[in-house]
């Protein structure tokens, strides 16, 4: 039992987690006791710490292995001990995990002369998944220890990479004579010398990482090789050859040497058991595969088989279960079997309790790093806490700097990172992960994080040159990906400062780790009054958000397709030529925009240059001054069309440049069509357009900025105005281009003459009753059919009706079918009915558009089916029969499964060509606080909005969104009373059983969103066809 604490406390993780008192790992919270200790004979235990010291705990005989570990990581406070553990060589000299539930009188048979190890037991595949600082800081030294020990084996690219980070945390940035002499005295890899050179070549490059982001780019490194957490146990298969067994989060590994010959993952495996000296692995059965149900392994003993089988429960346990499994009631006569299980959190209870739960984040000390008292004095200063957590308590909402109490030591921390904060490369070079320096409180986190955004306004230096500013405000996001996540999250936060002078960890997570609190509304009230809060700011800062976006849009063009494309001999030199000469200009002149729409609007609000006097709280004038340079490049703007002919023709003429473009789509930095990203700088005239319109009309005319923004809203509108025709050619000759691709069975569908109206989803009644069509309209024919079976998802066409002599009526009294409608065509009729009456409605407008158009236009009479599908005066059923059942018409190569056809077959309804147009004008992109239905956390998200879609971000530098929220079919409301959702700016995102709910910074940014939001989740009706003289580019 716990004796009664005379302070009151709040109740224990493992309460919390429902876990039984006395059983489970259960790190304590910062400034709780650990429990009392059972009567019993005292002992003193050595523990070796990671970073090399011991520390000594005395402890009952009687305790628990919980009890002793507990101490431990309440002597560092650490938080996220669960995957860590303590180790020690037994009476066999085999290395074994300290039990948790035993005695420690029954695991160590001479505790004075024993020493324990802490080191880490269980290694996540991601990094990201480990929210604490110092959790990273211990990984980190477990990663410096095994790739000393030549446990963690690499190439020597790898191996010098890795030792690169690891001086850079020690010794800071790169100076030759010292990273030379420190390489020289200290061995990091085996076989050292040979790579001083290469090592030296990196570590040059990691000018401005702090230790945080270095332990970060370490583990990055560390995660991706073969050998990262693995810890071989010799065995034989049955034929007598000698391999390794491994257990990681995926299941159980077979090594030869240090090379991985087979994996079972846990999906596959039924059950693991031992038997003597045999370690058996029962597997599902598997008709595909060539394994037998078991498989036998010989180890050195029945203990060796031991030990590994009980690691290999335990990593199960706390990678793929939920919760803790409970015990088994212990049989009254006979046991069978070892009676261990797994006693602890979960991966997924550790993280879910750090997010919810609010701590105390105490700075610690890292041995040997002489960065942090900028000295090149080597200090050895023992794991553990800089101030005791009672002694320095929090610092109060307003963050005054004179509320806390400096040891000396955490003066000299606060000084060497005051230092490294105001070197300009700090701030040009990002960390790829851009989260925040951990030594900030943990309590009230968030609230702290938003004060320290408003407060560092005056201390932030001016080099933005990167484009990452500091008011960029933390970001997180979550992925689907099931290799590095848990629950489908994870995410990283921008950096910013502290109120006391220190900069926060770039590698701190909001969302694993601050999302979990709700902010408070004094947080709020603190933000609002160090935000500016004209709308004019809130306006430039909406383009500083998309000029971000844009830029990235313009690198997919620039870098990536270039890299993947653009360099492979298939590719035609006029092409390339073309491609560079269009887009890199426009890519160095909005690069260097968008340094200067950065710095204005650090000046406008007051976080960096405050010594400077003058009124910078405009955008008027950069926005002149750089729409004025954007004069000369109007060429290369007009060139849009002509690099979307070129592919297009090159495609053509290329099954093997056809074949690359393909797989480019298929890639994650291609997150739309390739061709709408050729579009964007068109695309982008019209945002300009919008956000100058925007604050002109907020402006009085007498208002400093009125004048520079009407005259740039005059240039804009004048390159606008020229391009506007060539725009409407394009978004519809893109839009063919891109059917063309979901589309199987359909010859000339990228026609002069040709205009699409409008696509989506219909049931069709035939013999067989209603059936799920997708149909396609254009000016001149509808096409009707349904997803293939096989692996391209596309479309088989199964019949087309030709617009011309067309007529139309409401037939649902007539087939008693709600929503019907019947297309009345000269060759044959269909009956169809729409989802709803409003999508009947729509369907009905546009193709009488259609066929209105089709009477007076000389459009193209081609018959669009392919010879070899059965021609469509036969009869429906045979048609659908045949095409559905037969193959030989698809290719078996990939195709992108997520295009807004496969939406709209989802999701069963329909969208126009003027939605999407509309959708291009409503392109928005920001940060969002986003909540679940059922959780009580929000989660700092970087959103991009295009394409009837939200993209989610870990932060505005990825290169790729992680996560996708089509939005056709979602409904967007203000959330009602009852849902309890007490906060400002926050709208619903709705759809059957999914609710999300979104907050946003300021009354401007709720209202932009809800209003491109809209725009995507209620289409509109009504065909906008192109004017028949310049309806395609041809």
């Amino acid at each position: 039992m716990v004796e009664p604490d005379p302070e009151p406390m709040a109740s224990g993780a493992g309460q919390r987690l429902g876990a039984p008192e006395t059983l489970g790992i259960s790190t304590l919270d910062p400034g709780h006791r650990p429990p009392a200790m059972p009567p019993g004979r005292q002992v003193t235990i050595r523990v070796r710490m990671l970073d090399d010291t011991e520390e000594l705990f005395d402890i009952s005989q009687k305790a628990s292995g919980k009890m002793l570990f507990d101490l431990v990581c309440s002597q560092m406070n650490l938080i996220e001990g669960d995957y860590f553990g303590l180790e020690f060589q037994n009476h066999q000299k085999m290395m074994v995990w300290l039990d948790h539930i035993k005695p420690i009188i029954k695991q160590l048979r001479r505790p004075k002369h024993t020493i324990l190890r802490f080191a880490v037991k269980f290694f996540p595949p991601d990094h990201a998944q480990l929210l604490e600082e110092l959790t990273r800081y211990l990984f980190a030294l477990q990663i410096k220890q095994d790739v000393s020990s030549g446990r963690l084996t690499c190439n020597d690219t790898s191996a010098a990479l890795m030792v690169s980070h690891i001086i850079q945390s020690e010794i800071g940035d790169f100076e030759e004579s010292q990273c030379r002499s420190h390489l020289l005295n200290n061995n990091y890899i085996p076989d050292q010398m040979p790579l001083i050179d290469k090592i030296m070549e990196f570590h040059s490059k990691n000018i401005g990482q702090t230790p945080a982001e270095s332990d970060y780019q370490l583990l990055e490194v560390a995660r991706r090789l073969e050998m990262y957490g693995i810890r071989l146990h010799p065995a034989k298969d049955r034929e007598g050859t000698r391999l390794s067994l491994a257990v990681a989060h995926t299941g159980v590994l077979v090594f030869q040497g240090h090379t991985r010959i087979n994996a079972f993952n846990w999906s596959k495996v039924r059950k693991l058991s031992f038997k003597r000296k045999r370690f058996l692995i029962k597997l599902r059965p598997d008709l595909n595969s060539s394994y037998q149900d078991t498989l036998e392994f010989l180890m050195g003993s029945r203990d060796c088989c031991k030990i590994f089988w009980k690691i290999c429960v335990e990593y199960h346990a706390f990678f793929r279960l939920f919760e803790e499994p409970k015990p088994k009631p212990k049989p009254v006569l006979f046991t069978r079997g070892s009676s261990f299980r797994f006693s602890g959190r979960t991966q997924k209870q550790v993280i879910d309790y750090v997010k919810e739960s609010e701590f105390k984040k105490i700075p610690f000390e890292r041995k040997h790093s002489r960065v942090q008292h900028n000295s090149r004095v080597q200090h050895d200063i023992r794991l553990s806490p800089l101030p005791s957590p009672r002694h320095h308590e929090v610092p109060t909402e307003t963050g005054a700097p004179g509320d806390r109490v400096d040891s000396p030591s955490r003066r000299h921390w606060k000084e060497s990172v005051l230092v490294s904060a105001e070197d300009p490369s700090r701030t040009a070079r990002a960390s790829p992960s851009h989260q925040r320096n951990g030594h900030e409180d943990r309590a009230g986190s968030v609230s702290r994080t938003e004060e320290r955004r408003g407060s560092t306004r005056q201390t932030q230096p001016e080099h933005l040159s990167s484009g990452v500013v500091s008011n960029s405000p933390h970001l997180s996001a979550s992925s689907g990906h099931s290799h590095g996540m848990v629950n489908g999250q994870k995410s990283l936060e921008l950096c910013s400062h502290s109120p006391d002078g220190r900069q926060p960890s770039p590698l701190t997570s909001p969302l694993l780790n601050d999302a979990g609190s709700v902010r408070t509304d004094d947080e709020d009230e603190v933000r609002r009054k160090r935000f500016p809060t004209d709308r004019a700011y809130f306006i430039a800062k909406e383009l500083l958000t998309t000029e971000r976006t844009y830029l990235k849009d313009l690198e997919v063009v620039t870098v990536s397709f270039q890299s993947a494309v653009g360099q492979d001999e298939a590719t035609p030199e006029s092409l390339k030529n073309t491609v560079l000469s269009t887009f890199e200009p426009l890519h160095k002149f909005h690069a260097g925009f968008l340094r200067e729409v950065e710095q204005r609007l650090a000046l406008w609000e007051g976080r960096s240059n405050a010594h400077i006097k003058g009124d910078y709280q405009r955008i008027g004038d950069v926005m002149l001054k750089n729409f004025q340079g954007l004069k000369p490049l109007t060429a290369n703007l007009h060139k849009q069309s002509e690099v979307l002919l070129e592919l297009e023709k090159a495609c053509r003429g290329s099954r093997r440049l056809e074949g690359l473009c393909r797989d480019f789509e298929l890639q994650k930095v291609c997150y739309v069509p390739l061709n709408v990203f050729i579009l964007r700088p068109l695309h982008r005239l019209s945002h300009y357009k919008q956000i100058l319109e925007r604050l002109c009309k907020h402006y009085a005319a007498t208002h400093v900025d009125f004048r520079d923004c009407r005259a740039a809203l005059a240039e804009v509108s004048e390159v606008v105005e020229q391009l506007q025709g060539s725009l409407n050619k394009m978004e519809n000759f893109q839009k063919l281009l891109e059917l063309k691709k979901d589309l199987i069975g359909v010859d000339n569908l990228v026609v002069p003459g040709r205009e699409f109206i409008r696509l989506g989803c219909l049931s069709k009644l035939s013999g067989k009753g209603l059936q799920q069509r997708m149909f396609f309209l254009f000016n001149d024919v509808i096409l009707y059919t349904s997803r293939g079976m096989t692996a391209t998802n596309q479309f088989k066409v199964h019949g087309q009706l030709p617009l011309h002599g067309m007529t139309i009526r409401e037939s649902e009294d007539e087939w008693g079918v709600p929503h019907a409608f019947t297309l009345v065509g000269q060759q044959q009729s269909v009956v169809v009915a729409a989802s709803s009456f409003a999508e009947m409605e729509k369907w009905m407008e546009d193709i009488q558009v259609g066929i209105e158009t089709a009477k007076t236009s000389n459009g193209p009479s081609f018959d669009l089916l392919s010879s070899n599908l059965t021609d469509n005066k036969c009869p429906e059923d045979s048609v659908e029969a045949e095409s559905e059942d037969d193959t030989s018409l698809e290719r078996s190569t990939p195709h992108r499964g997520n295009t807004m056809v496969h939406v709209c077959w989802h999701r069963n309804t329909s969208v126009s060509m003027v939605d999407f147009s509309i959708a291009v004008e409503n392109q928005l992109s920001g940060n969002l606080l986003r909540k679940f239905k059922n959780s009580n956390g929000w989660q700092k998200l970087w959103v991009v909005f295009t394409n009837f879609s939200l993209f989610f971000y870990k932060s505005h530098q990825d290169d790729y969104p992680l996560a996708s929220l089509p939005l056709l079919g979602y409904s967007v409301t203000v959330p009602s009373e009852s849902e309890n959702i007490h906060k400002d700016y926050v709208f619903k995102l709705h759809f059957k059983s999914h609710v999300y709910y979104f907050r946003s910074e300021s009354e401007y940014t709720f209202e932009r969103w809800m209003e491109v939001i809209r725009s995507a989740t209620v289409p509109s009706s009504g065909a906008r066809v192109l004017n028949s003289k310049e309806s395609h580019p041809h």
